[in-house]
């Protein structure tokens, strides 16, 4: 054991005992890595830049615009014309654009159904929303509207018993402002929400982002195995593990030592990122940091236990390049670093259950949905299963005795 402990100490000083080698391997990664992934995560709070011009001058028009304000989604910028909003739309200042046209709540008392005009530039998801949120308000204001009017009508017809067909119109000319302000009054009343809903999120799936942002991250730390096996590749190039050998030290308590030490530098690194990513940059990773800690280190498991097995395969170092390319990319595509997995055929989604990126990310999104260790057993048994295959394989494979070709 004393030897197993003494190289991965010597193995850690290596790469971050000096100054040089902190900001290398532990600071930058953990701020370069937290930062790309606040910027692809994004911010479920991020609201639409949407134009707007209202030429209507009763309360009909102002009542849409608060209502579209009221939902929060929405940054509203006002236009004063119809001119200004279409260049604005032009000119991209906005994702979409509305507008209400003059006379919008005249159009309603009348009986009419005024169309709430959206301009934009190309279909996006904003401007779909925008639409179907503009017309849902226009519903409702036409049922008001035709509520409002059908009550002074009939009021009107009540008062209305003289013959003469000049005073009726008259009359009925003189209720127009008056149901403009019970339909001001009614506004106001229904603007205030005094029945709503509340929405409550169970966490019965997990985000979208999560599994961007676990991908990445599993990305990071395979990519940190091509500098352990760098090092590796160091020693049996220089022959130091050809003298170590030499002394009574045997060959898997080499392969257990360099293990040891790059997942002690990996779990500073995971660690690291999650602390900047976290109470530096604000970021939510939606489920507890430190369930979200062990998930990562038992993957960062996984990665040293191929990182040895690498090393032991590769006798030339001008080959260490070759891990991206052959090991790296393909496991994180089949993995659904990249893309969720249910998209691919039938036989992909097999051959995913022997990579350990799919493992992560499904213990990942469990956590996220609350589950217990009932349900997270199986992701991590698999994970410490592939770590001790692997770590075996390299340490019959290593043969320190060997130089480098």
């Amino acid at each position: 054991m004393h030897n197993i402990l003494t190289i991965a100490w010597n193995l850690i000083k290596r790469m971050i005992g000096r100054r040089k080698g902190v900001i290398a391997y532990i600071l930058m990664p953990g701020v370069i890595v937290s930062f790309i992934i606040w910027m692809t995560g994004g911010t479920v709070d991020h609201k639409t830049n949407v134009l707007y011009t209202n030429l209507d001058s009763g309360p009909a028009g102002a009542h849409v615009i608060a209502e579209l304000e009221k939902t929060g989604d929405y940054n509203l910028i006002e236009k004063k014309s119809e001119d200004e909003l279409r260049a604005g739309v032009l000119n991209e200042e906005g994702s979409a654009g509305l507008g209400i046209p003059a006379g919008y709540t005249a159009s309603l008392l009348a009986g009419q159904a005024p169309p709430i005009r959206i301009y934009e530039l190309k279909t996006s998801e904003a401007s779909i929303t925008l639409k179907m949120k503009a017309g849902e308000i226009g519903d409702r204001l036409r049922e008001l509207a035709l509520a409002v009017s059908a009550a002074g009508t009939g009021s009107a017809a009540g008062k209305a018993e003289a013959p003469v067909a000049a005073k009726t119109s008259e009359a009925a000319v003189s209720t127009a402002p008056a149901r403009e302000a019970r339909l001001s009054t009614i506004l106001q009343l229904a603007g205030q929400h005094l029945v709503g809903s509340e929405k409550t999120d169970y966490n019965l799936y997990p985000r979208e982002s999560l599994s961007v942002v676990t991908g990445f991250m599993l990305m990071f730390l395979m990519a940190m195995v091509t500098s352990s096996v760098s090092f590796v590749m160091d020693d049996r190039r220089q022959r130091t593990m050809m003298r170590i050998f030499s002394a009574p030290v045997r060959s898997y308590e080499i392969a257990l030592g360099n293990f040891l030490g790059s997942f002690t530098v990996g779990v500073i690194q995971v660690a690291a990122v999650l602390l900047v990513g976290r109470y530096v940059l604000n970021y939510n990773f939606e489920l507890p940091i430190n369930l979200y800690f062990l998930i990562l280190s038992a993957f960062m498991l996984v990665s040293m236990g191929l990182a040895s097995t690498v090393a032991g395969l590769i006798r030339n170092p001008n080959n260490a390049g070759m891990l991206n390319a052959l090991i790296l990319t393909p496991t994180c595509m089949l993995g659904g670093c990249f893309w969720p997995i249910s998209i691919m055929p039938d036989f992909m989604q097999k051959a995913a259950n022997f990579v350990p990126q799919k493992w992560a990310i499904q213990a990942a999104d469990l956590a996220a949905t609350g589950s217990g260790w009932s349900e997270l057993w199986l992701p991590f048994a698999v994970l410490g299963l592939m770590a001790a295959v692997l770590l075996a394989i390299g340490s019959a494979i290593l043969r320190p005795n060997e130089a480098a070709v």
